[in-house]
């Protein structure tokens, strides 16, 4: 090339670079000004490592926004509408830059190349504020340790690939192509929760989503949590990986709650001993079920994003059963990522949700996460179902979830009424692709434990 590249100051610091990728992809579009359009859906201007390449860029975007030709003459021009010629060194650069170009472009090539060199630094970049706020120590290490997890994971949802697809492509993709994808029998289904009527109303959880569990305490949350995570994990028909992160409860109990409902025996008198015979093989029954399923339980407390996305990515390579459903138990226990010294809880929770479900979606598992719920049902006169915006420090929680349950038991607010003992309702109060509505169930007192009505299966109503 004729023309001396001036080098930044950046890039003389030794950061990832590809100066003449840059100058490649500036010069194709020159030659080919629609070649813009397959740049910008991968690159923005701060992805160039020279300043001038970065100003050239977003001329050339501001060109491209007002529908007009992108040439060397308008480009120039544009430059000087800024006045930013002098700063990209002059007409002779731009001139420049489709210089030894080859006869056959390779743009999409070229744009990876500078993608690849712009995440290196942005990696680098976080790592060194990192390792800056650790030398200073003024801050808490955890704090610390969410505020890298949370810039490396919006560098990760920043530099995500183009993923659009043209409505044939889609078909194509399906197996079977387009007559399969019409076929509702041949549509993937999501997990089953074990749950009929939830199953009917929901399809399922499917990969990628975010489904909120929230409810006053008592209601049972962690209950139904838990009979879904067995139920997908023993379903003997499709049993699939369940990981559960227990922010709350020890292994040892969760893994009891776990036995005892499966085997419908009252948890207290396995705890004080006082189990008959038959408790006993069913206990047995239970836990040799259980011990085959593939079920794992975390209860690390301060879990935070980045561990569950290390722990489920390392668990996914090293099973052999597919992963169906991870359980976060609970949102509000997770620690705060931080975003400064000014920051609410409420953006903490909203970044904690939004990172979940970006979780969700790129692990390709539906998450299960369960939520506390202000004090409003319980304030509020009348009807004590609670409503979306009962969401404790929602923030985003509503926007991000793909899903929004609540559980109610009306007997927890009329503890004199025997008629209400037992019932218990899950009300859908948001769903994406669905329909909202109540789902009534049975809730079993004695074994902490949610069941299908006795119509729903066909069968006498469960014994207390």
């Amino acid at each position: 090339m004729s023309t001396t590249v001036k080098i930044d100051a950046e890039y003389e610091r030794g950061l990832p670079a590809n100066i003449y990728a840059e100058r490649m992809v500036l010069g194709t579009i020159l030659l080919n000004p629609n070649a813009f359009v397959t740049a910008a859906a991968t690159l923005a201007p701060g992805d160039f490592a020279l300043d001038k390449h970065r100003i050239i860029f977003q001329r050339m975007m501001d060109l491209h926004n007002r529908d007009e030709r992108i040439d060397r003459v308008t480009l120039a021009n544009e430059l000087m509408r800024h006045g930013e010629l002098e700063s990209v060194d002059g007409l002779s650069y731009i001139a420049s830059l489709d210089e030894g170009l080859p006869e056959i472009f390779h743009l999409e090539s070229y744009v990876n190349i500078v993608r690849d060199k712009s995440l290196l630094r942005k990696m680098i970049a976080a790592s060194q504020e990192t390792i800056q706020r650790c030398m200073l120590a003024e801050d808490d290490p955890v704090q610390i340790l969410s505020a890298a997890e949370e810039r490396l994971l919006s560098i990760g949802e920043a530099q995500a690939k183009n993923t659009l697809a043209s409505a044939q492509q889609i078909f194509d993709a399906a197996e079977g192509g387009i007559n399969s994808f019409l076929d509702p029998s041949r549509r993937v289904r999501g997990v089953s929760t074990g749950f009929i009527r939830l199953d009917e109303m929901t399809g399922g959880f499917r990969p990628g989503e975010l489904i909120i569990l929230a409810a006053r305490p008592a209601m049972g949350k962690t209950a139904l949590a838990l009979n879904i995570a067995l139920h997908v994990a023993t379903n003997r028909q499709a049993p699939r990986a369940v990981v559960i992160f227990s922010l709350e409860m020890s292994k040892d109990s969760l893994l009891t709650r776990l036995i005892c409902s499966r085997a419908r025996v009252d948890q207290h008198h396995f705890r004080t001993g006082y189990i008959s015979r038959e408790d006993r093989a069913r206990l047995a029954a239970a836990a040799a079920d259980i011990y085959e399923a593939p079920l794992f339980i975390d209860d690390t407390s301060g879990t935070t994003l980045l561990d569950i996305n290390a722990k489920v990515r390392k668990l996914k390579h090293s099973i052999s059963a597919p992963l169906g459903l991870v359980v976060v138990d609970y949102l509000q226990l997770m620690p705060s990522p931080s975003l400064g010294r000014n920051a609410n809880r409420v953006q903490e929770v909203s970044a904690l949700s939004r990172g979940l479900k970006l979780l969700s979606k790129d692990l390709e598992v539906p998450f299960l996460v369960l939520s506390q719920l202000s004090r409003a049902p319980d304030q509020r006169e009348g009807d004590h179902r609670p409503q979306l915006s009962d969401l404790r420090e929602s923030g985003s929680i509503e926007q991000d979830a793909d899903m929004v349950a609540f559980i109610f038991r009306p007997e927890v607010y009329h503890k004199d009424r025997e008629d209400l003992r037992g019932k218990a309702e899950v009300i859908i109060g948001k769903q994406r692709n669905g329909p909202t509505g109540v789902v009534n169930l049975v809730f079993l007192h004695k074994y902490t434990k949610f069941e299908n009505l006795a119509e729903d299966l066909g069968e006498p109503p469960p014994e207390e």
